[in-house]
C-alpha cells in the first residue's frame, strides 16, 4: 500500500469527521473552557497523523500516532465529563464515543502496519 498523501490515510478521514461532529454538538455550548477543550483534543487527532505522515521515518510517524492516540482518549473523557454534568444526551454520548473508539482501532491498525512496513526507518 502506497499512500502519498496523509488525506488518504483512512485515521485521518475518520478524525476529520470527528472533528466536525465534535465542532457540531458542541457549538453553542456557553462553557467555553470545556467546548475549547474537548474541540482542540479532536483537532490534535487529526493535525497529529497529518504532522506525523510527513516526518521522516516511520518510527516518527509511528509517535505522532500514539499522540493522535492519545487525543481520542482525551476526547473520550472529555464525553463521559459531558455526560455527567448534562453537556450532552445518551445518544450523543453514544454516537461520539463510538466515533472516538472506531478512530483509535484504525489508528492502532496503521501503527501496526507501520511497525511492518518498508516506508523510511
Amino acid at each position: 500500500m502506497i499512500i502519498e498523501h496523509f488525506k488518504d490515510i483512512e485515521a485521518w478521514k475518520e478524525s476529520r469527521v470527528l472533528l466536525r461532529e465534535i465542532h457540531s454538538a458542541f457549538n453553542k455550548m456557553k462553557d467555553f473552557s470545556y467546548r475549547g477543550q474537548i474541540q482542540r483534543a479532536a483537532l490534535s487527532v487529526m493535525t497529529n497523523i497529518a504532522e506525523g505522515f510527513d516526518r521522516g521515518s516511520n518510527r516518527e510517524f509511528i509517535q505522532f500516532l500514539v499522540i493522535a492516540r492519545g487525543s481520542t482518549s482525551e476526547v473520550r473523557s472529555l464525553l463521559y465529563a459531558g455526560a455527567d454534568v448534562g453537556y450532552i444526551d445518551a445518544t450523543t454520548f453514544a454516537q461520539l464515543h463510538e466515533r472516538c473508539t472506531r478512530l483509535a482501532n484504525l489508528i492502532n491498525g496503521f501503527i501496526r502496519y507501520l511497525k511492518n512496513a518498508d516506508r523510511k526507518n
